[in-house]
């Protein structure tokens, strides 16, 4: 992999500003928000006085801790249009969630919001190694999703050609970087294993591709995926997050020079970590749930969103804005199977740990008279195809799983090509519990 690290004058001045700068930053846009939405959302003036809290109550960053928390229900209850600050007719466009589990949340940004956005993540891109007159292929889904424009939009802006190929038809995506040989991907890091089984299929040696760094995110990943990824492809592995609620992809990002966590944008938007359970907040370097208030959106301004995602708050190395861990897994994706708590990325380092094991699984959840059980489904590699590897590699696994996570497992082995593939977030648990 080739060195990269940001030359002399390329990061922006608040990337290395002093703590205190940043504070007064963002204890300065924190007030401007809370009164915005105050003012102009008939929302959050309700939430606000049955909190009994008003946004002239902030006098340091700490009393955000005043404020009642958001949640994707809020969303949901005031479908469409029912939390925005600004009349529909100012807002330059609108996103919406899948709506998987009801109405979808919709989101909408102003022009000011749509540049803020751009400019975060050309941030992003910069600070995982990409380059002006990059090219970059972008294979995030188009649409609703906030992935594929919110990264097509980065890109320009950072001054990189973009091949907006969006998701799906794997052989194209192949046959494109083999042909038009981008240096950067942007795809969802599932999908990326996708492409690299077709690069095999096709007969391609993926570490000869033009491919120096890939920008991974809108789903749980480890590093042990990262590991996988790179060695493949000879090339730089990083981490993009965000949510749509919150703004779509380039609220944080890793440095490709340290790879060590994500460093939020905190001139743009104020971390928290609490308790799960209780809301209460929780210091640096303690482990909960990720909490974020907007600090400069004019569409859709949001107080202490609830993000479900579980991660810790550290110190900043390669920039100055505090890191946060990548997301281990989220409050709501936790599976309890038997008392044990267990996450979905939990199980793929085990099958990572595997030789003859491909890094393609789901977890399948049933019930048997009054026992939970989990079903792993996992392919093999063509090396490990026979009969006596493959339940050599079971035992294996099954034995990880229950040494590691602590919960008994049956491991059923498939073979090449038969997990379902995704084209975009990776569906990694399929839940035939019945419902309580």
């Amino acid at each position: 992999m080739e060195e990269l690290s940001p030359r002399p004058g390329e990061l922006e001045a608040i990337e290395t500003a002093s703590r205190d700068e940043i504070a007064a930053l963002q204890l300065d846009r924190m007030k401007w928000s809370l009164n915005h939405a105050y003012e102009h959302s008939l929302f959050y003036r309700a939430r606000f006085e049955a909190a009994g809290v008003h946004p002239s109550d902030v006098k340091s960053l700490a009393d955000i801790a005043r404020f009642p928390f958001t949640t994707k229900q809020d969303l949901r209850d005031t479908y469409p249009f029912g939390m925005f600050a600004v009349p529909r007719e100012r807002l330059a466009r609108i996103h919406a969630s899948s709506g998987t589990t009801g109405k979808p949340t919709v989101v909408g940004y102003t022009q000011r919001d749509v540049d803020i956005w751009a400019d975060l993540v050309a941030r992003s891109i910069r600070a995982a190694g990409g380059r002006r007159g990059d090219l970059v292929h972008v294979a995030y889904g188009y649409g609703l999703f906030t992935g594929g424009l919110g990264a097509h939009y980065g890109a320009e802006r950072l001054g990189c050609t973009v091949v907006p190929v969006s998701g799906g038809m794997t052989e194209r995506q192949v046959t494109l970087i083999e042909d038009f040989k981008p240096r950067v991907i942007m795809v969802t890091p599932s999908y990326m294993l996708s492409i690299l089984d077709e690069f095999r299929r096709q007969g391609f040696d993926p570490r000869q591709s033009s491919l120096a760094v890939g920008i991974f995110g809108a789903e749980p990943w480890t590093n042990a995926m990262r590991q996988e990824i790179e060695q493949s492809f000879d090339m730089h592995a990083v981490d993009i997050y965000g949510l749509s609620e919150v703004m779509g992809p380039g609220v944080a990002n890793e440095c490709v020079e340290t790879k060590d966590g994500l460093h939020v944008w905190e001139d743009h938007f104020f971390p928290e970590i609490i308790d799960p359970a209780t809301g209460d907040v929780l210091p640096d370097g303690k482990m909960g749930e990720l909490v974020f208030t907007t600090l400069t959106k004019e569409g859709l301004p949001l107080v202490r969103y609830r993000t479900r995602d579980l991660t810790r708050l550290l110190p900043g190395t390669a920039r100055s804005m505090r890191r946060m861990e990548k997301i281990t897994g989220r409050s709501d994706d936790m599976i309890i199977l038997r008392g044990v708590n267990v996450f979905p990325t939990q199980i793929e380092e085990q099958i990572l740990r595997c030789r003859g094991l491909a890094p393609h699984f789901q977890i399948e959840l049933s019930r048997s008279g009054r026992m939970d059980t989990m079903t792993v489904h996992v392919e093999c590699t063509a090396e490990a195809a026979d009969e006596n590897a493959r339940a050599a590699c079971a035992r294996i696994l099954a034995d990880y799983i229950k040494s590691v996570v602590g919960v008994t497992t049956t491991i059923e082995i498939r073979d090449p090509g038969a997990v379902p593939r995704s084209e975009g977030k990776a569906k990694r648990v399929v839940d035939h519990r019945p419902k309580e």
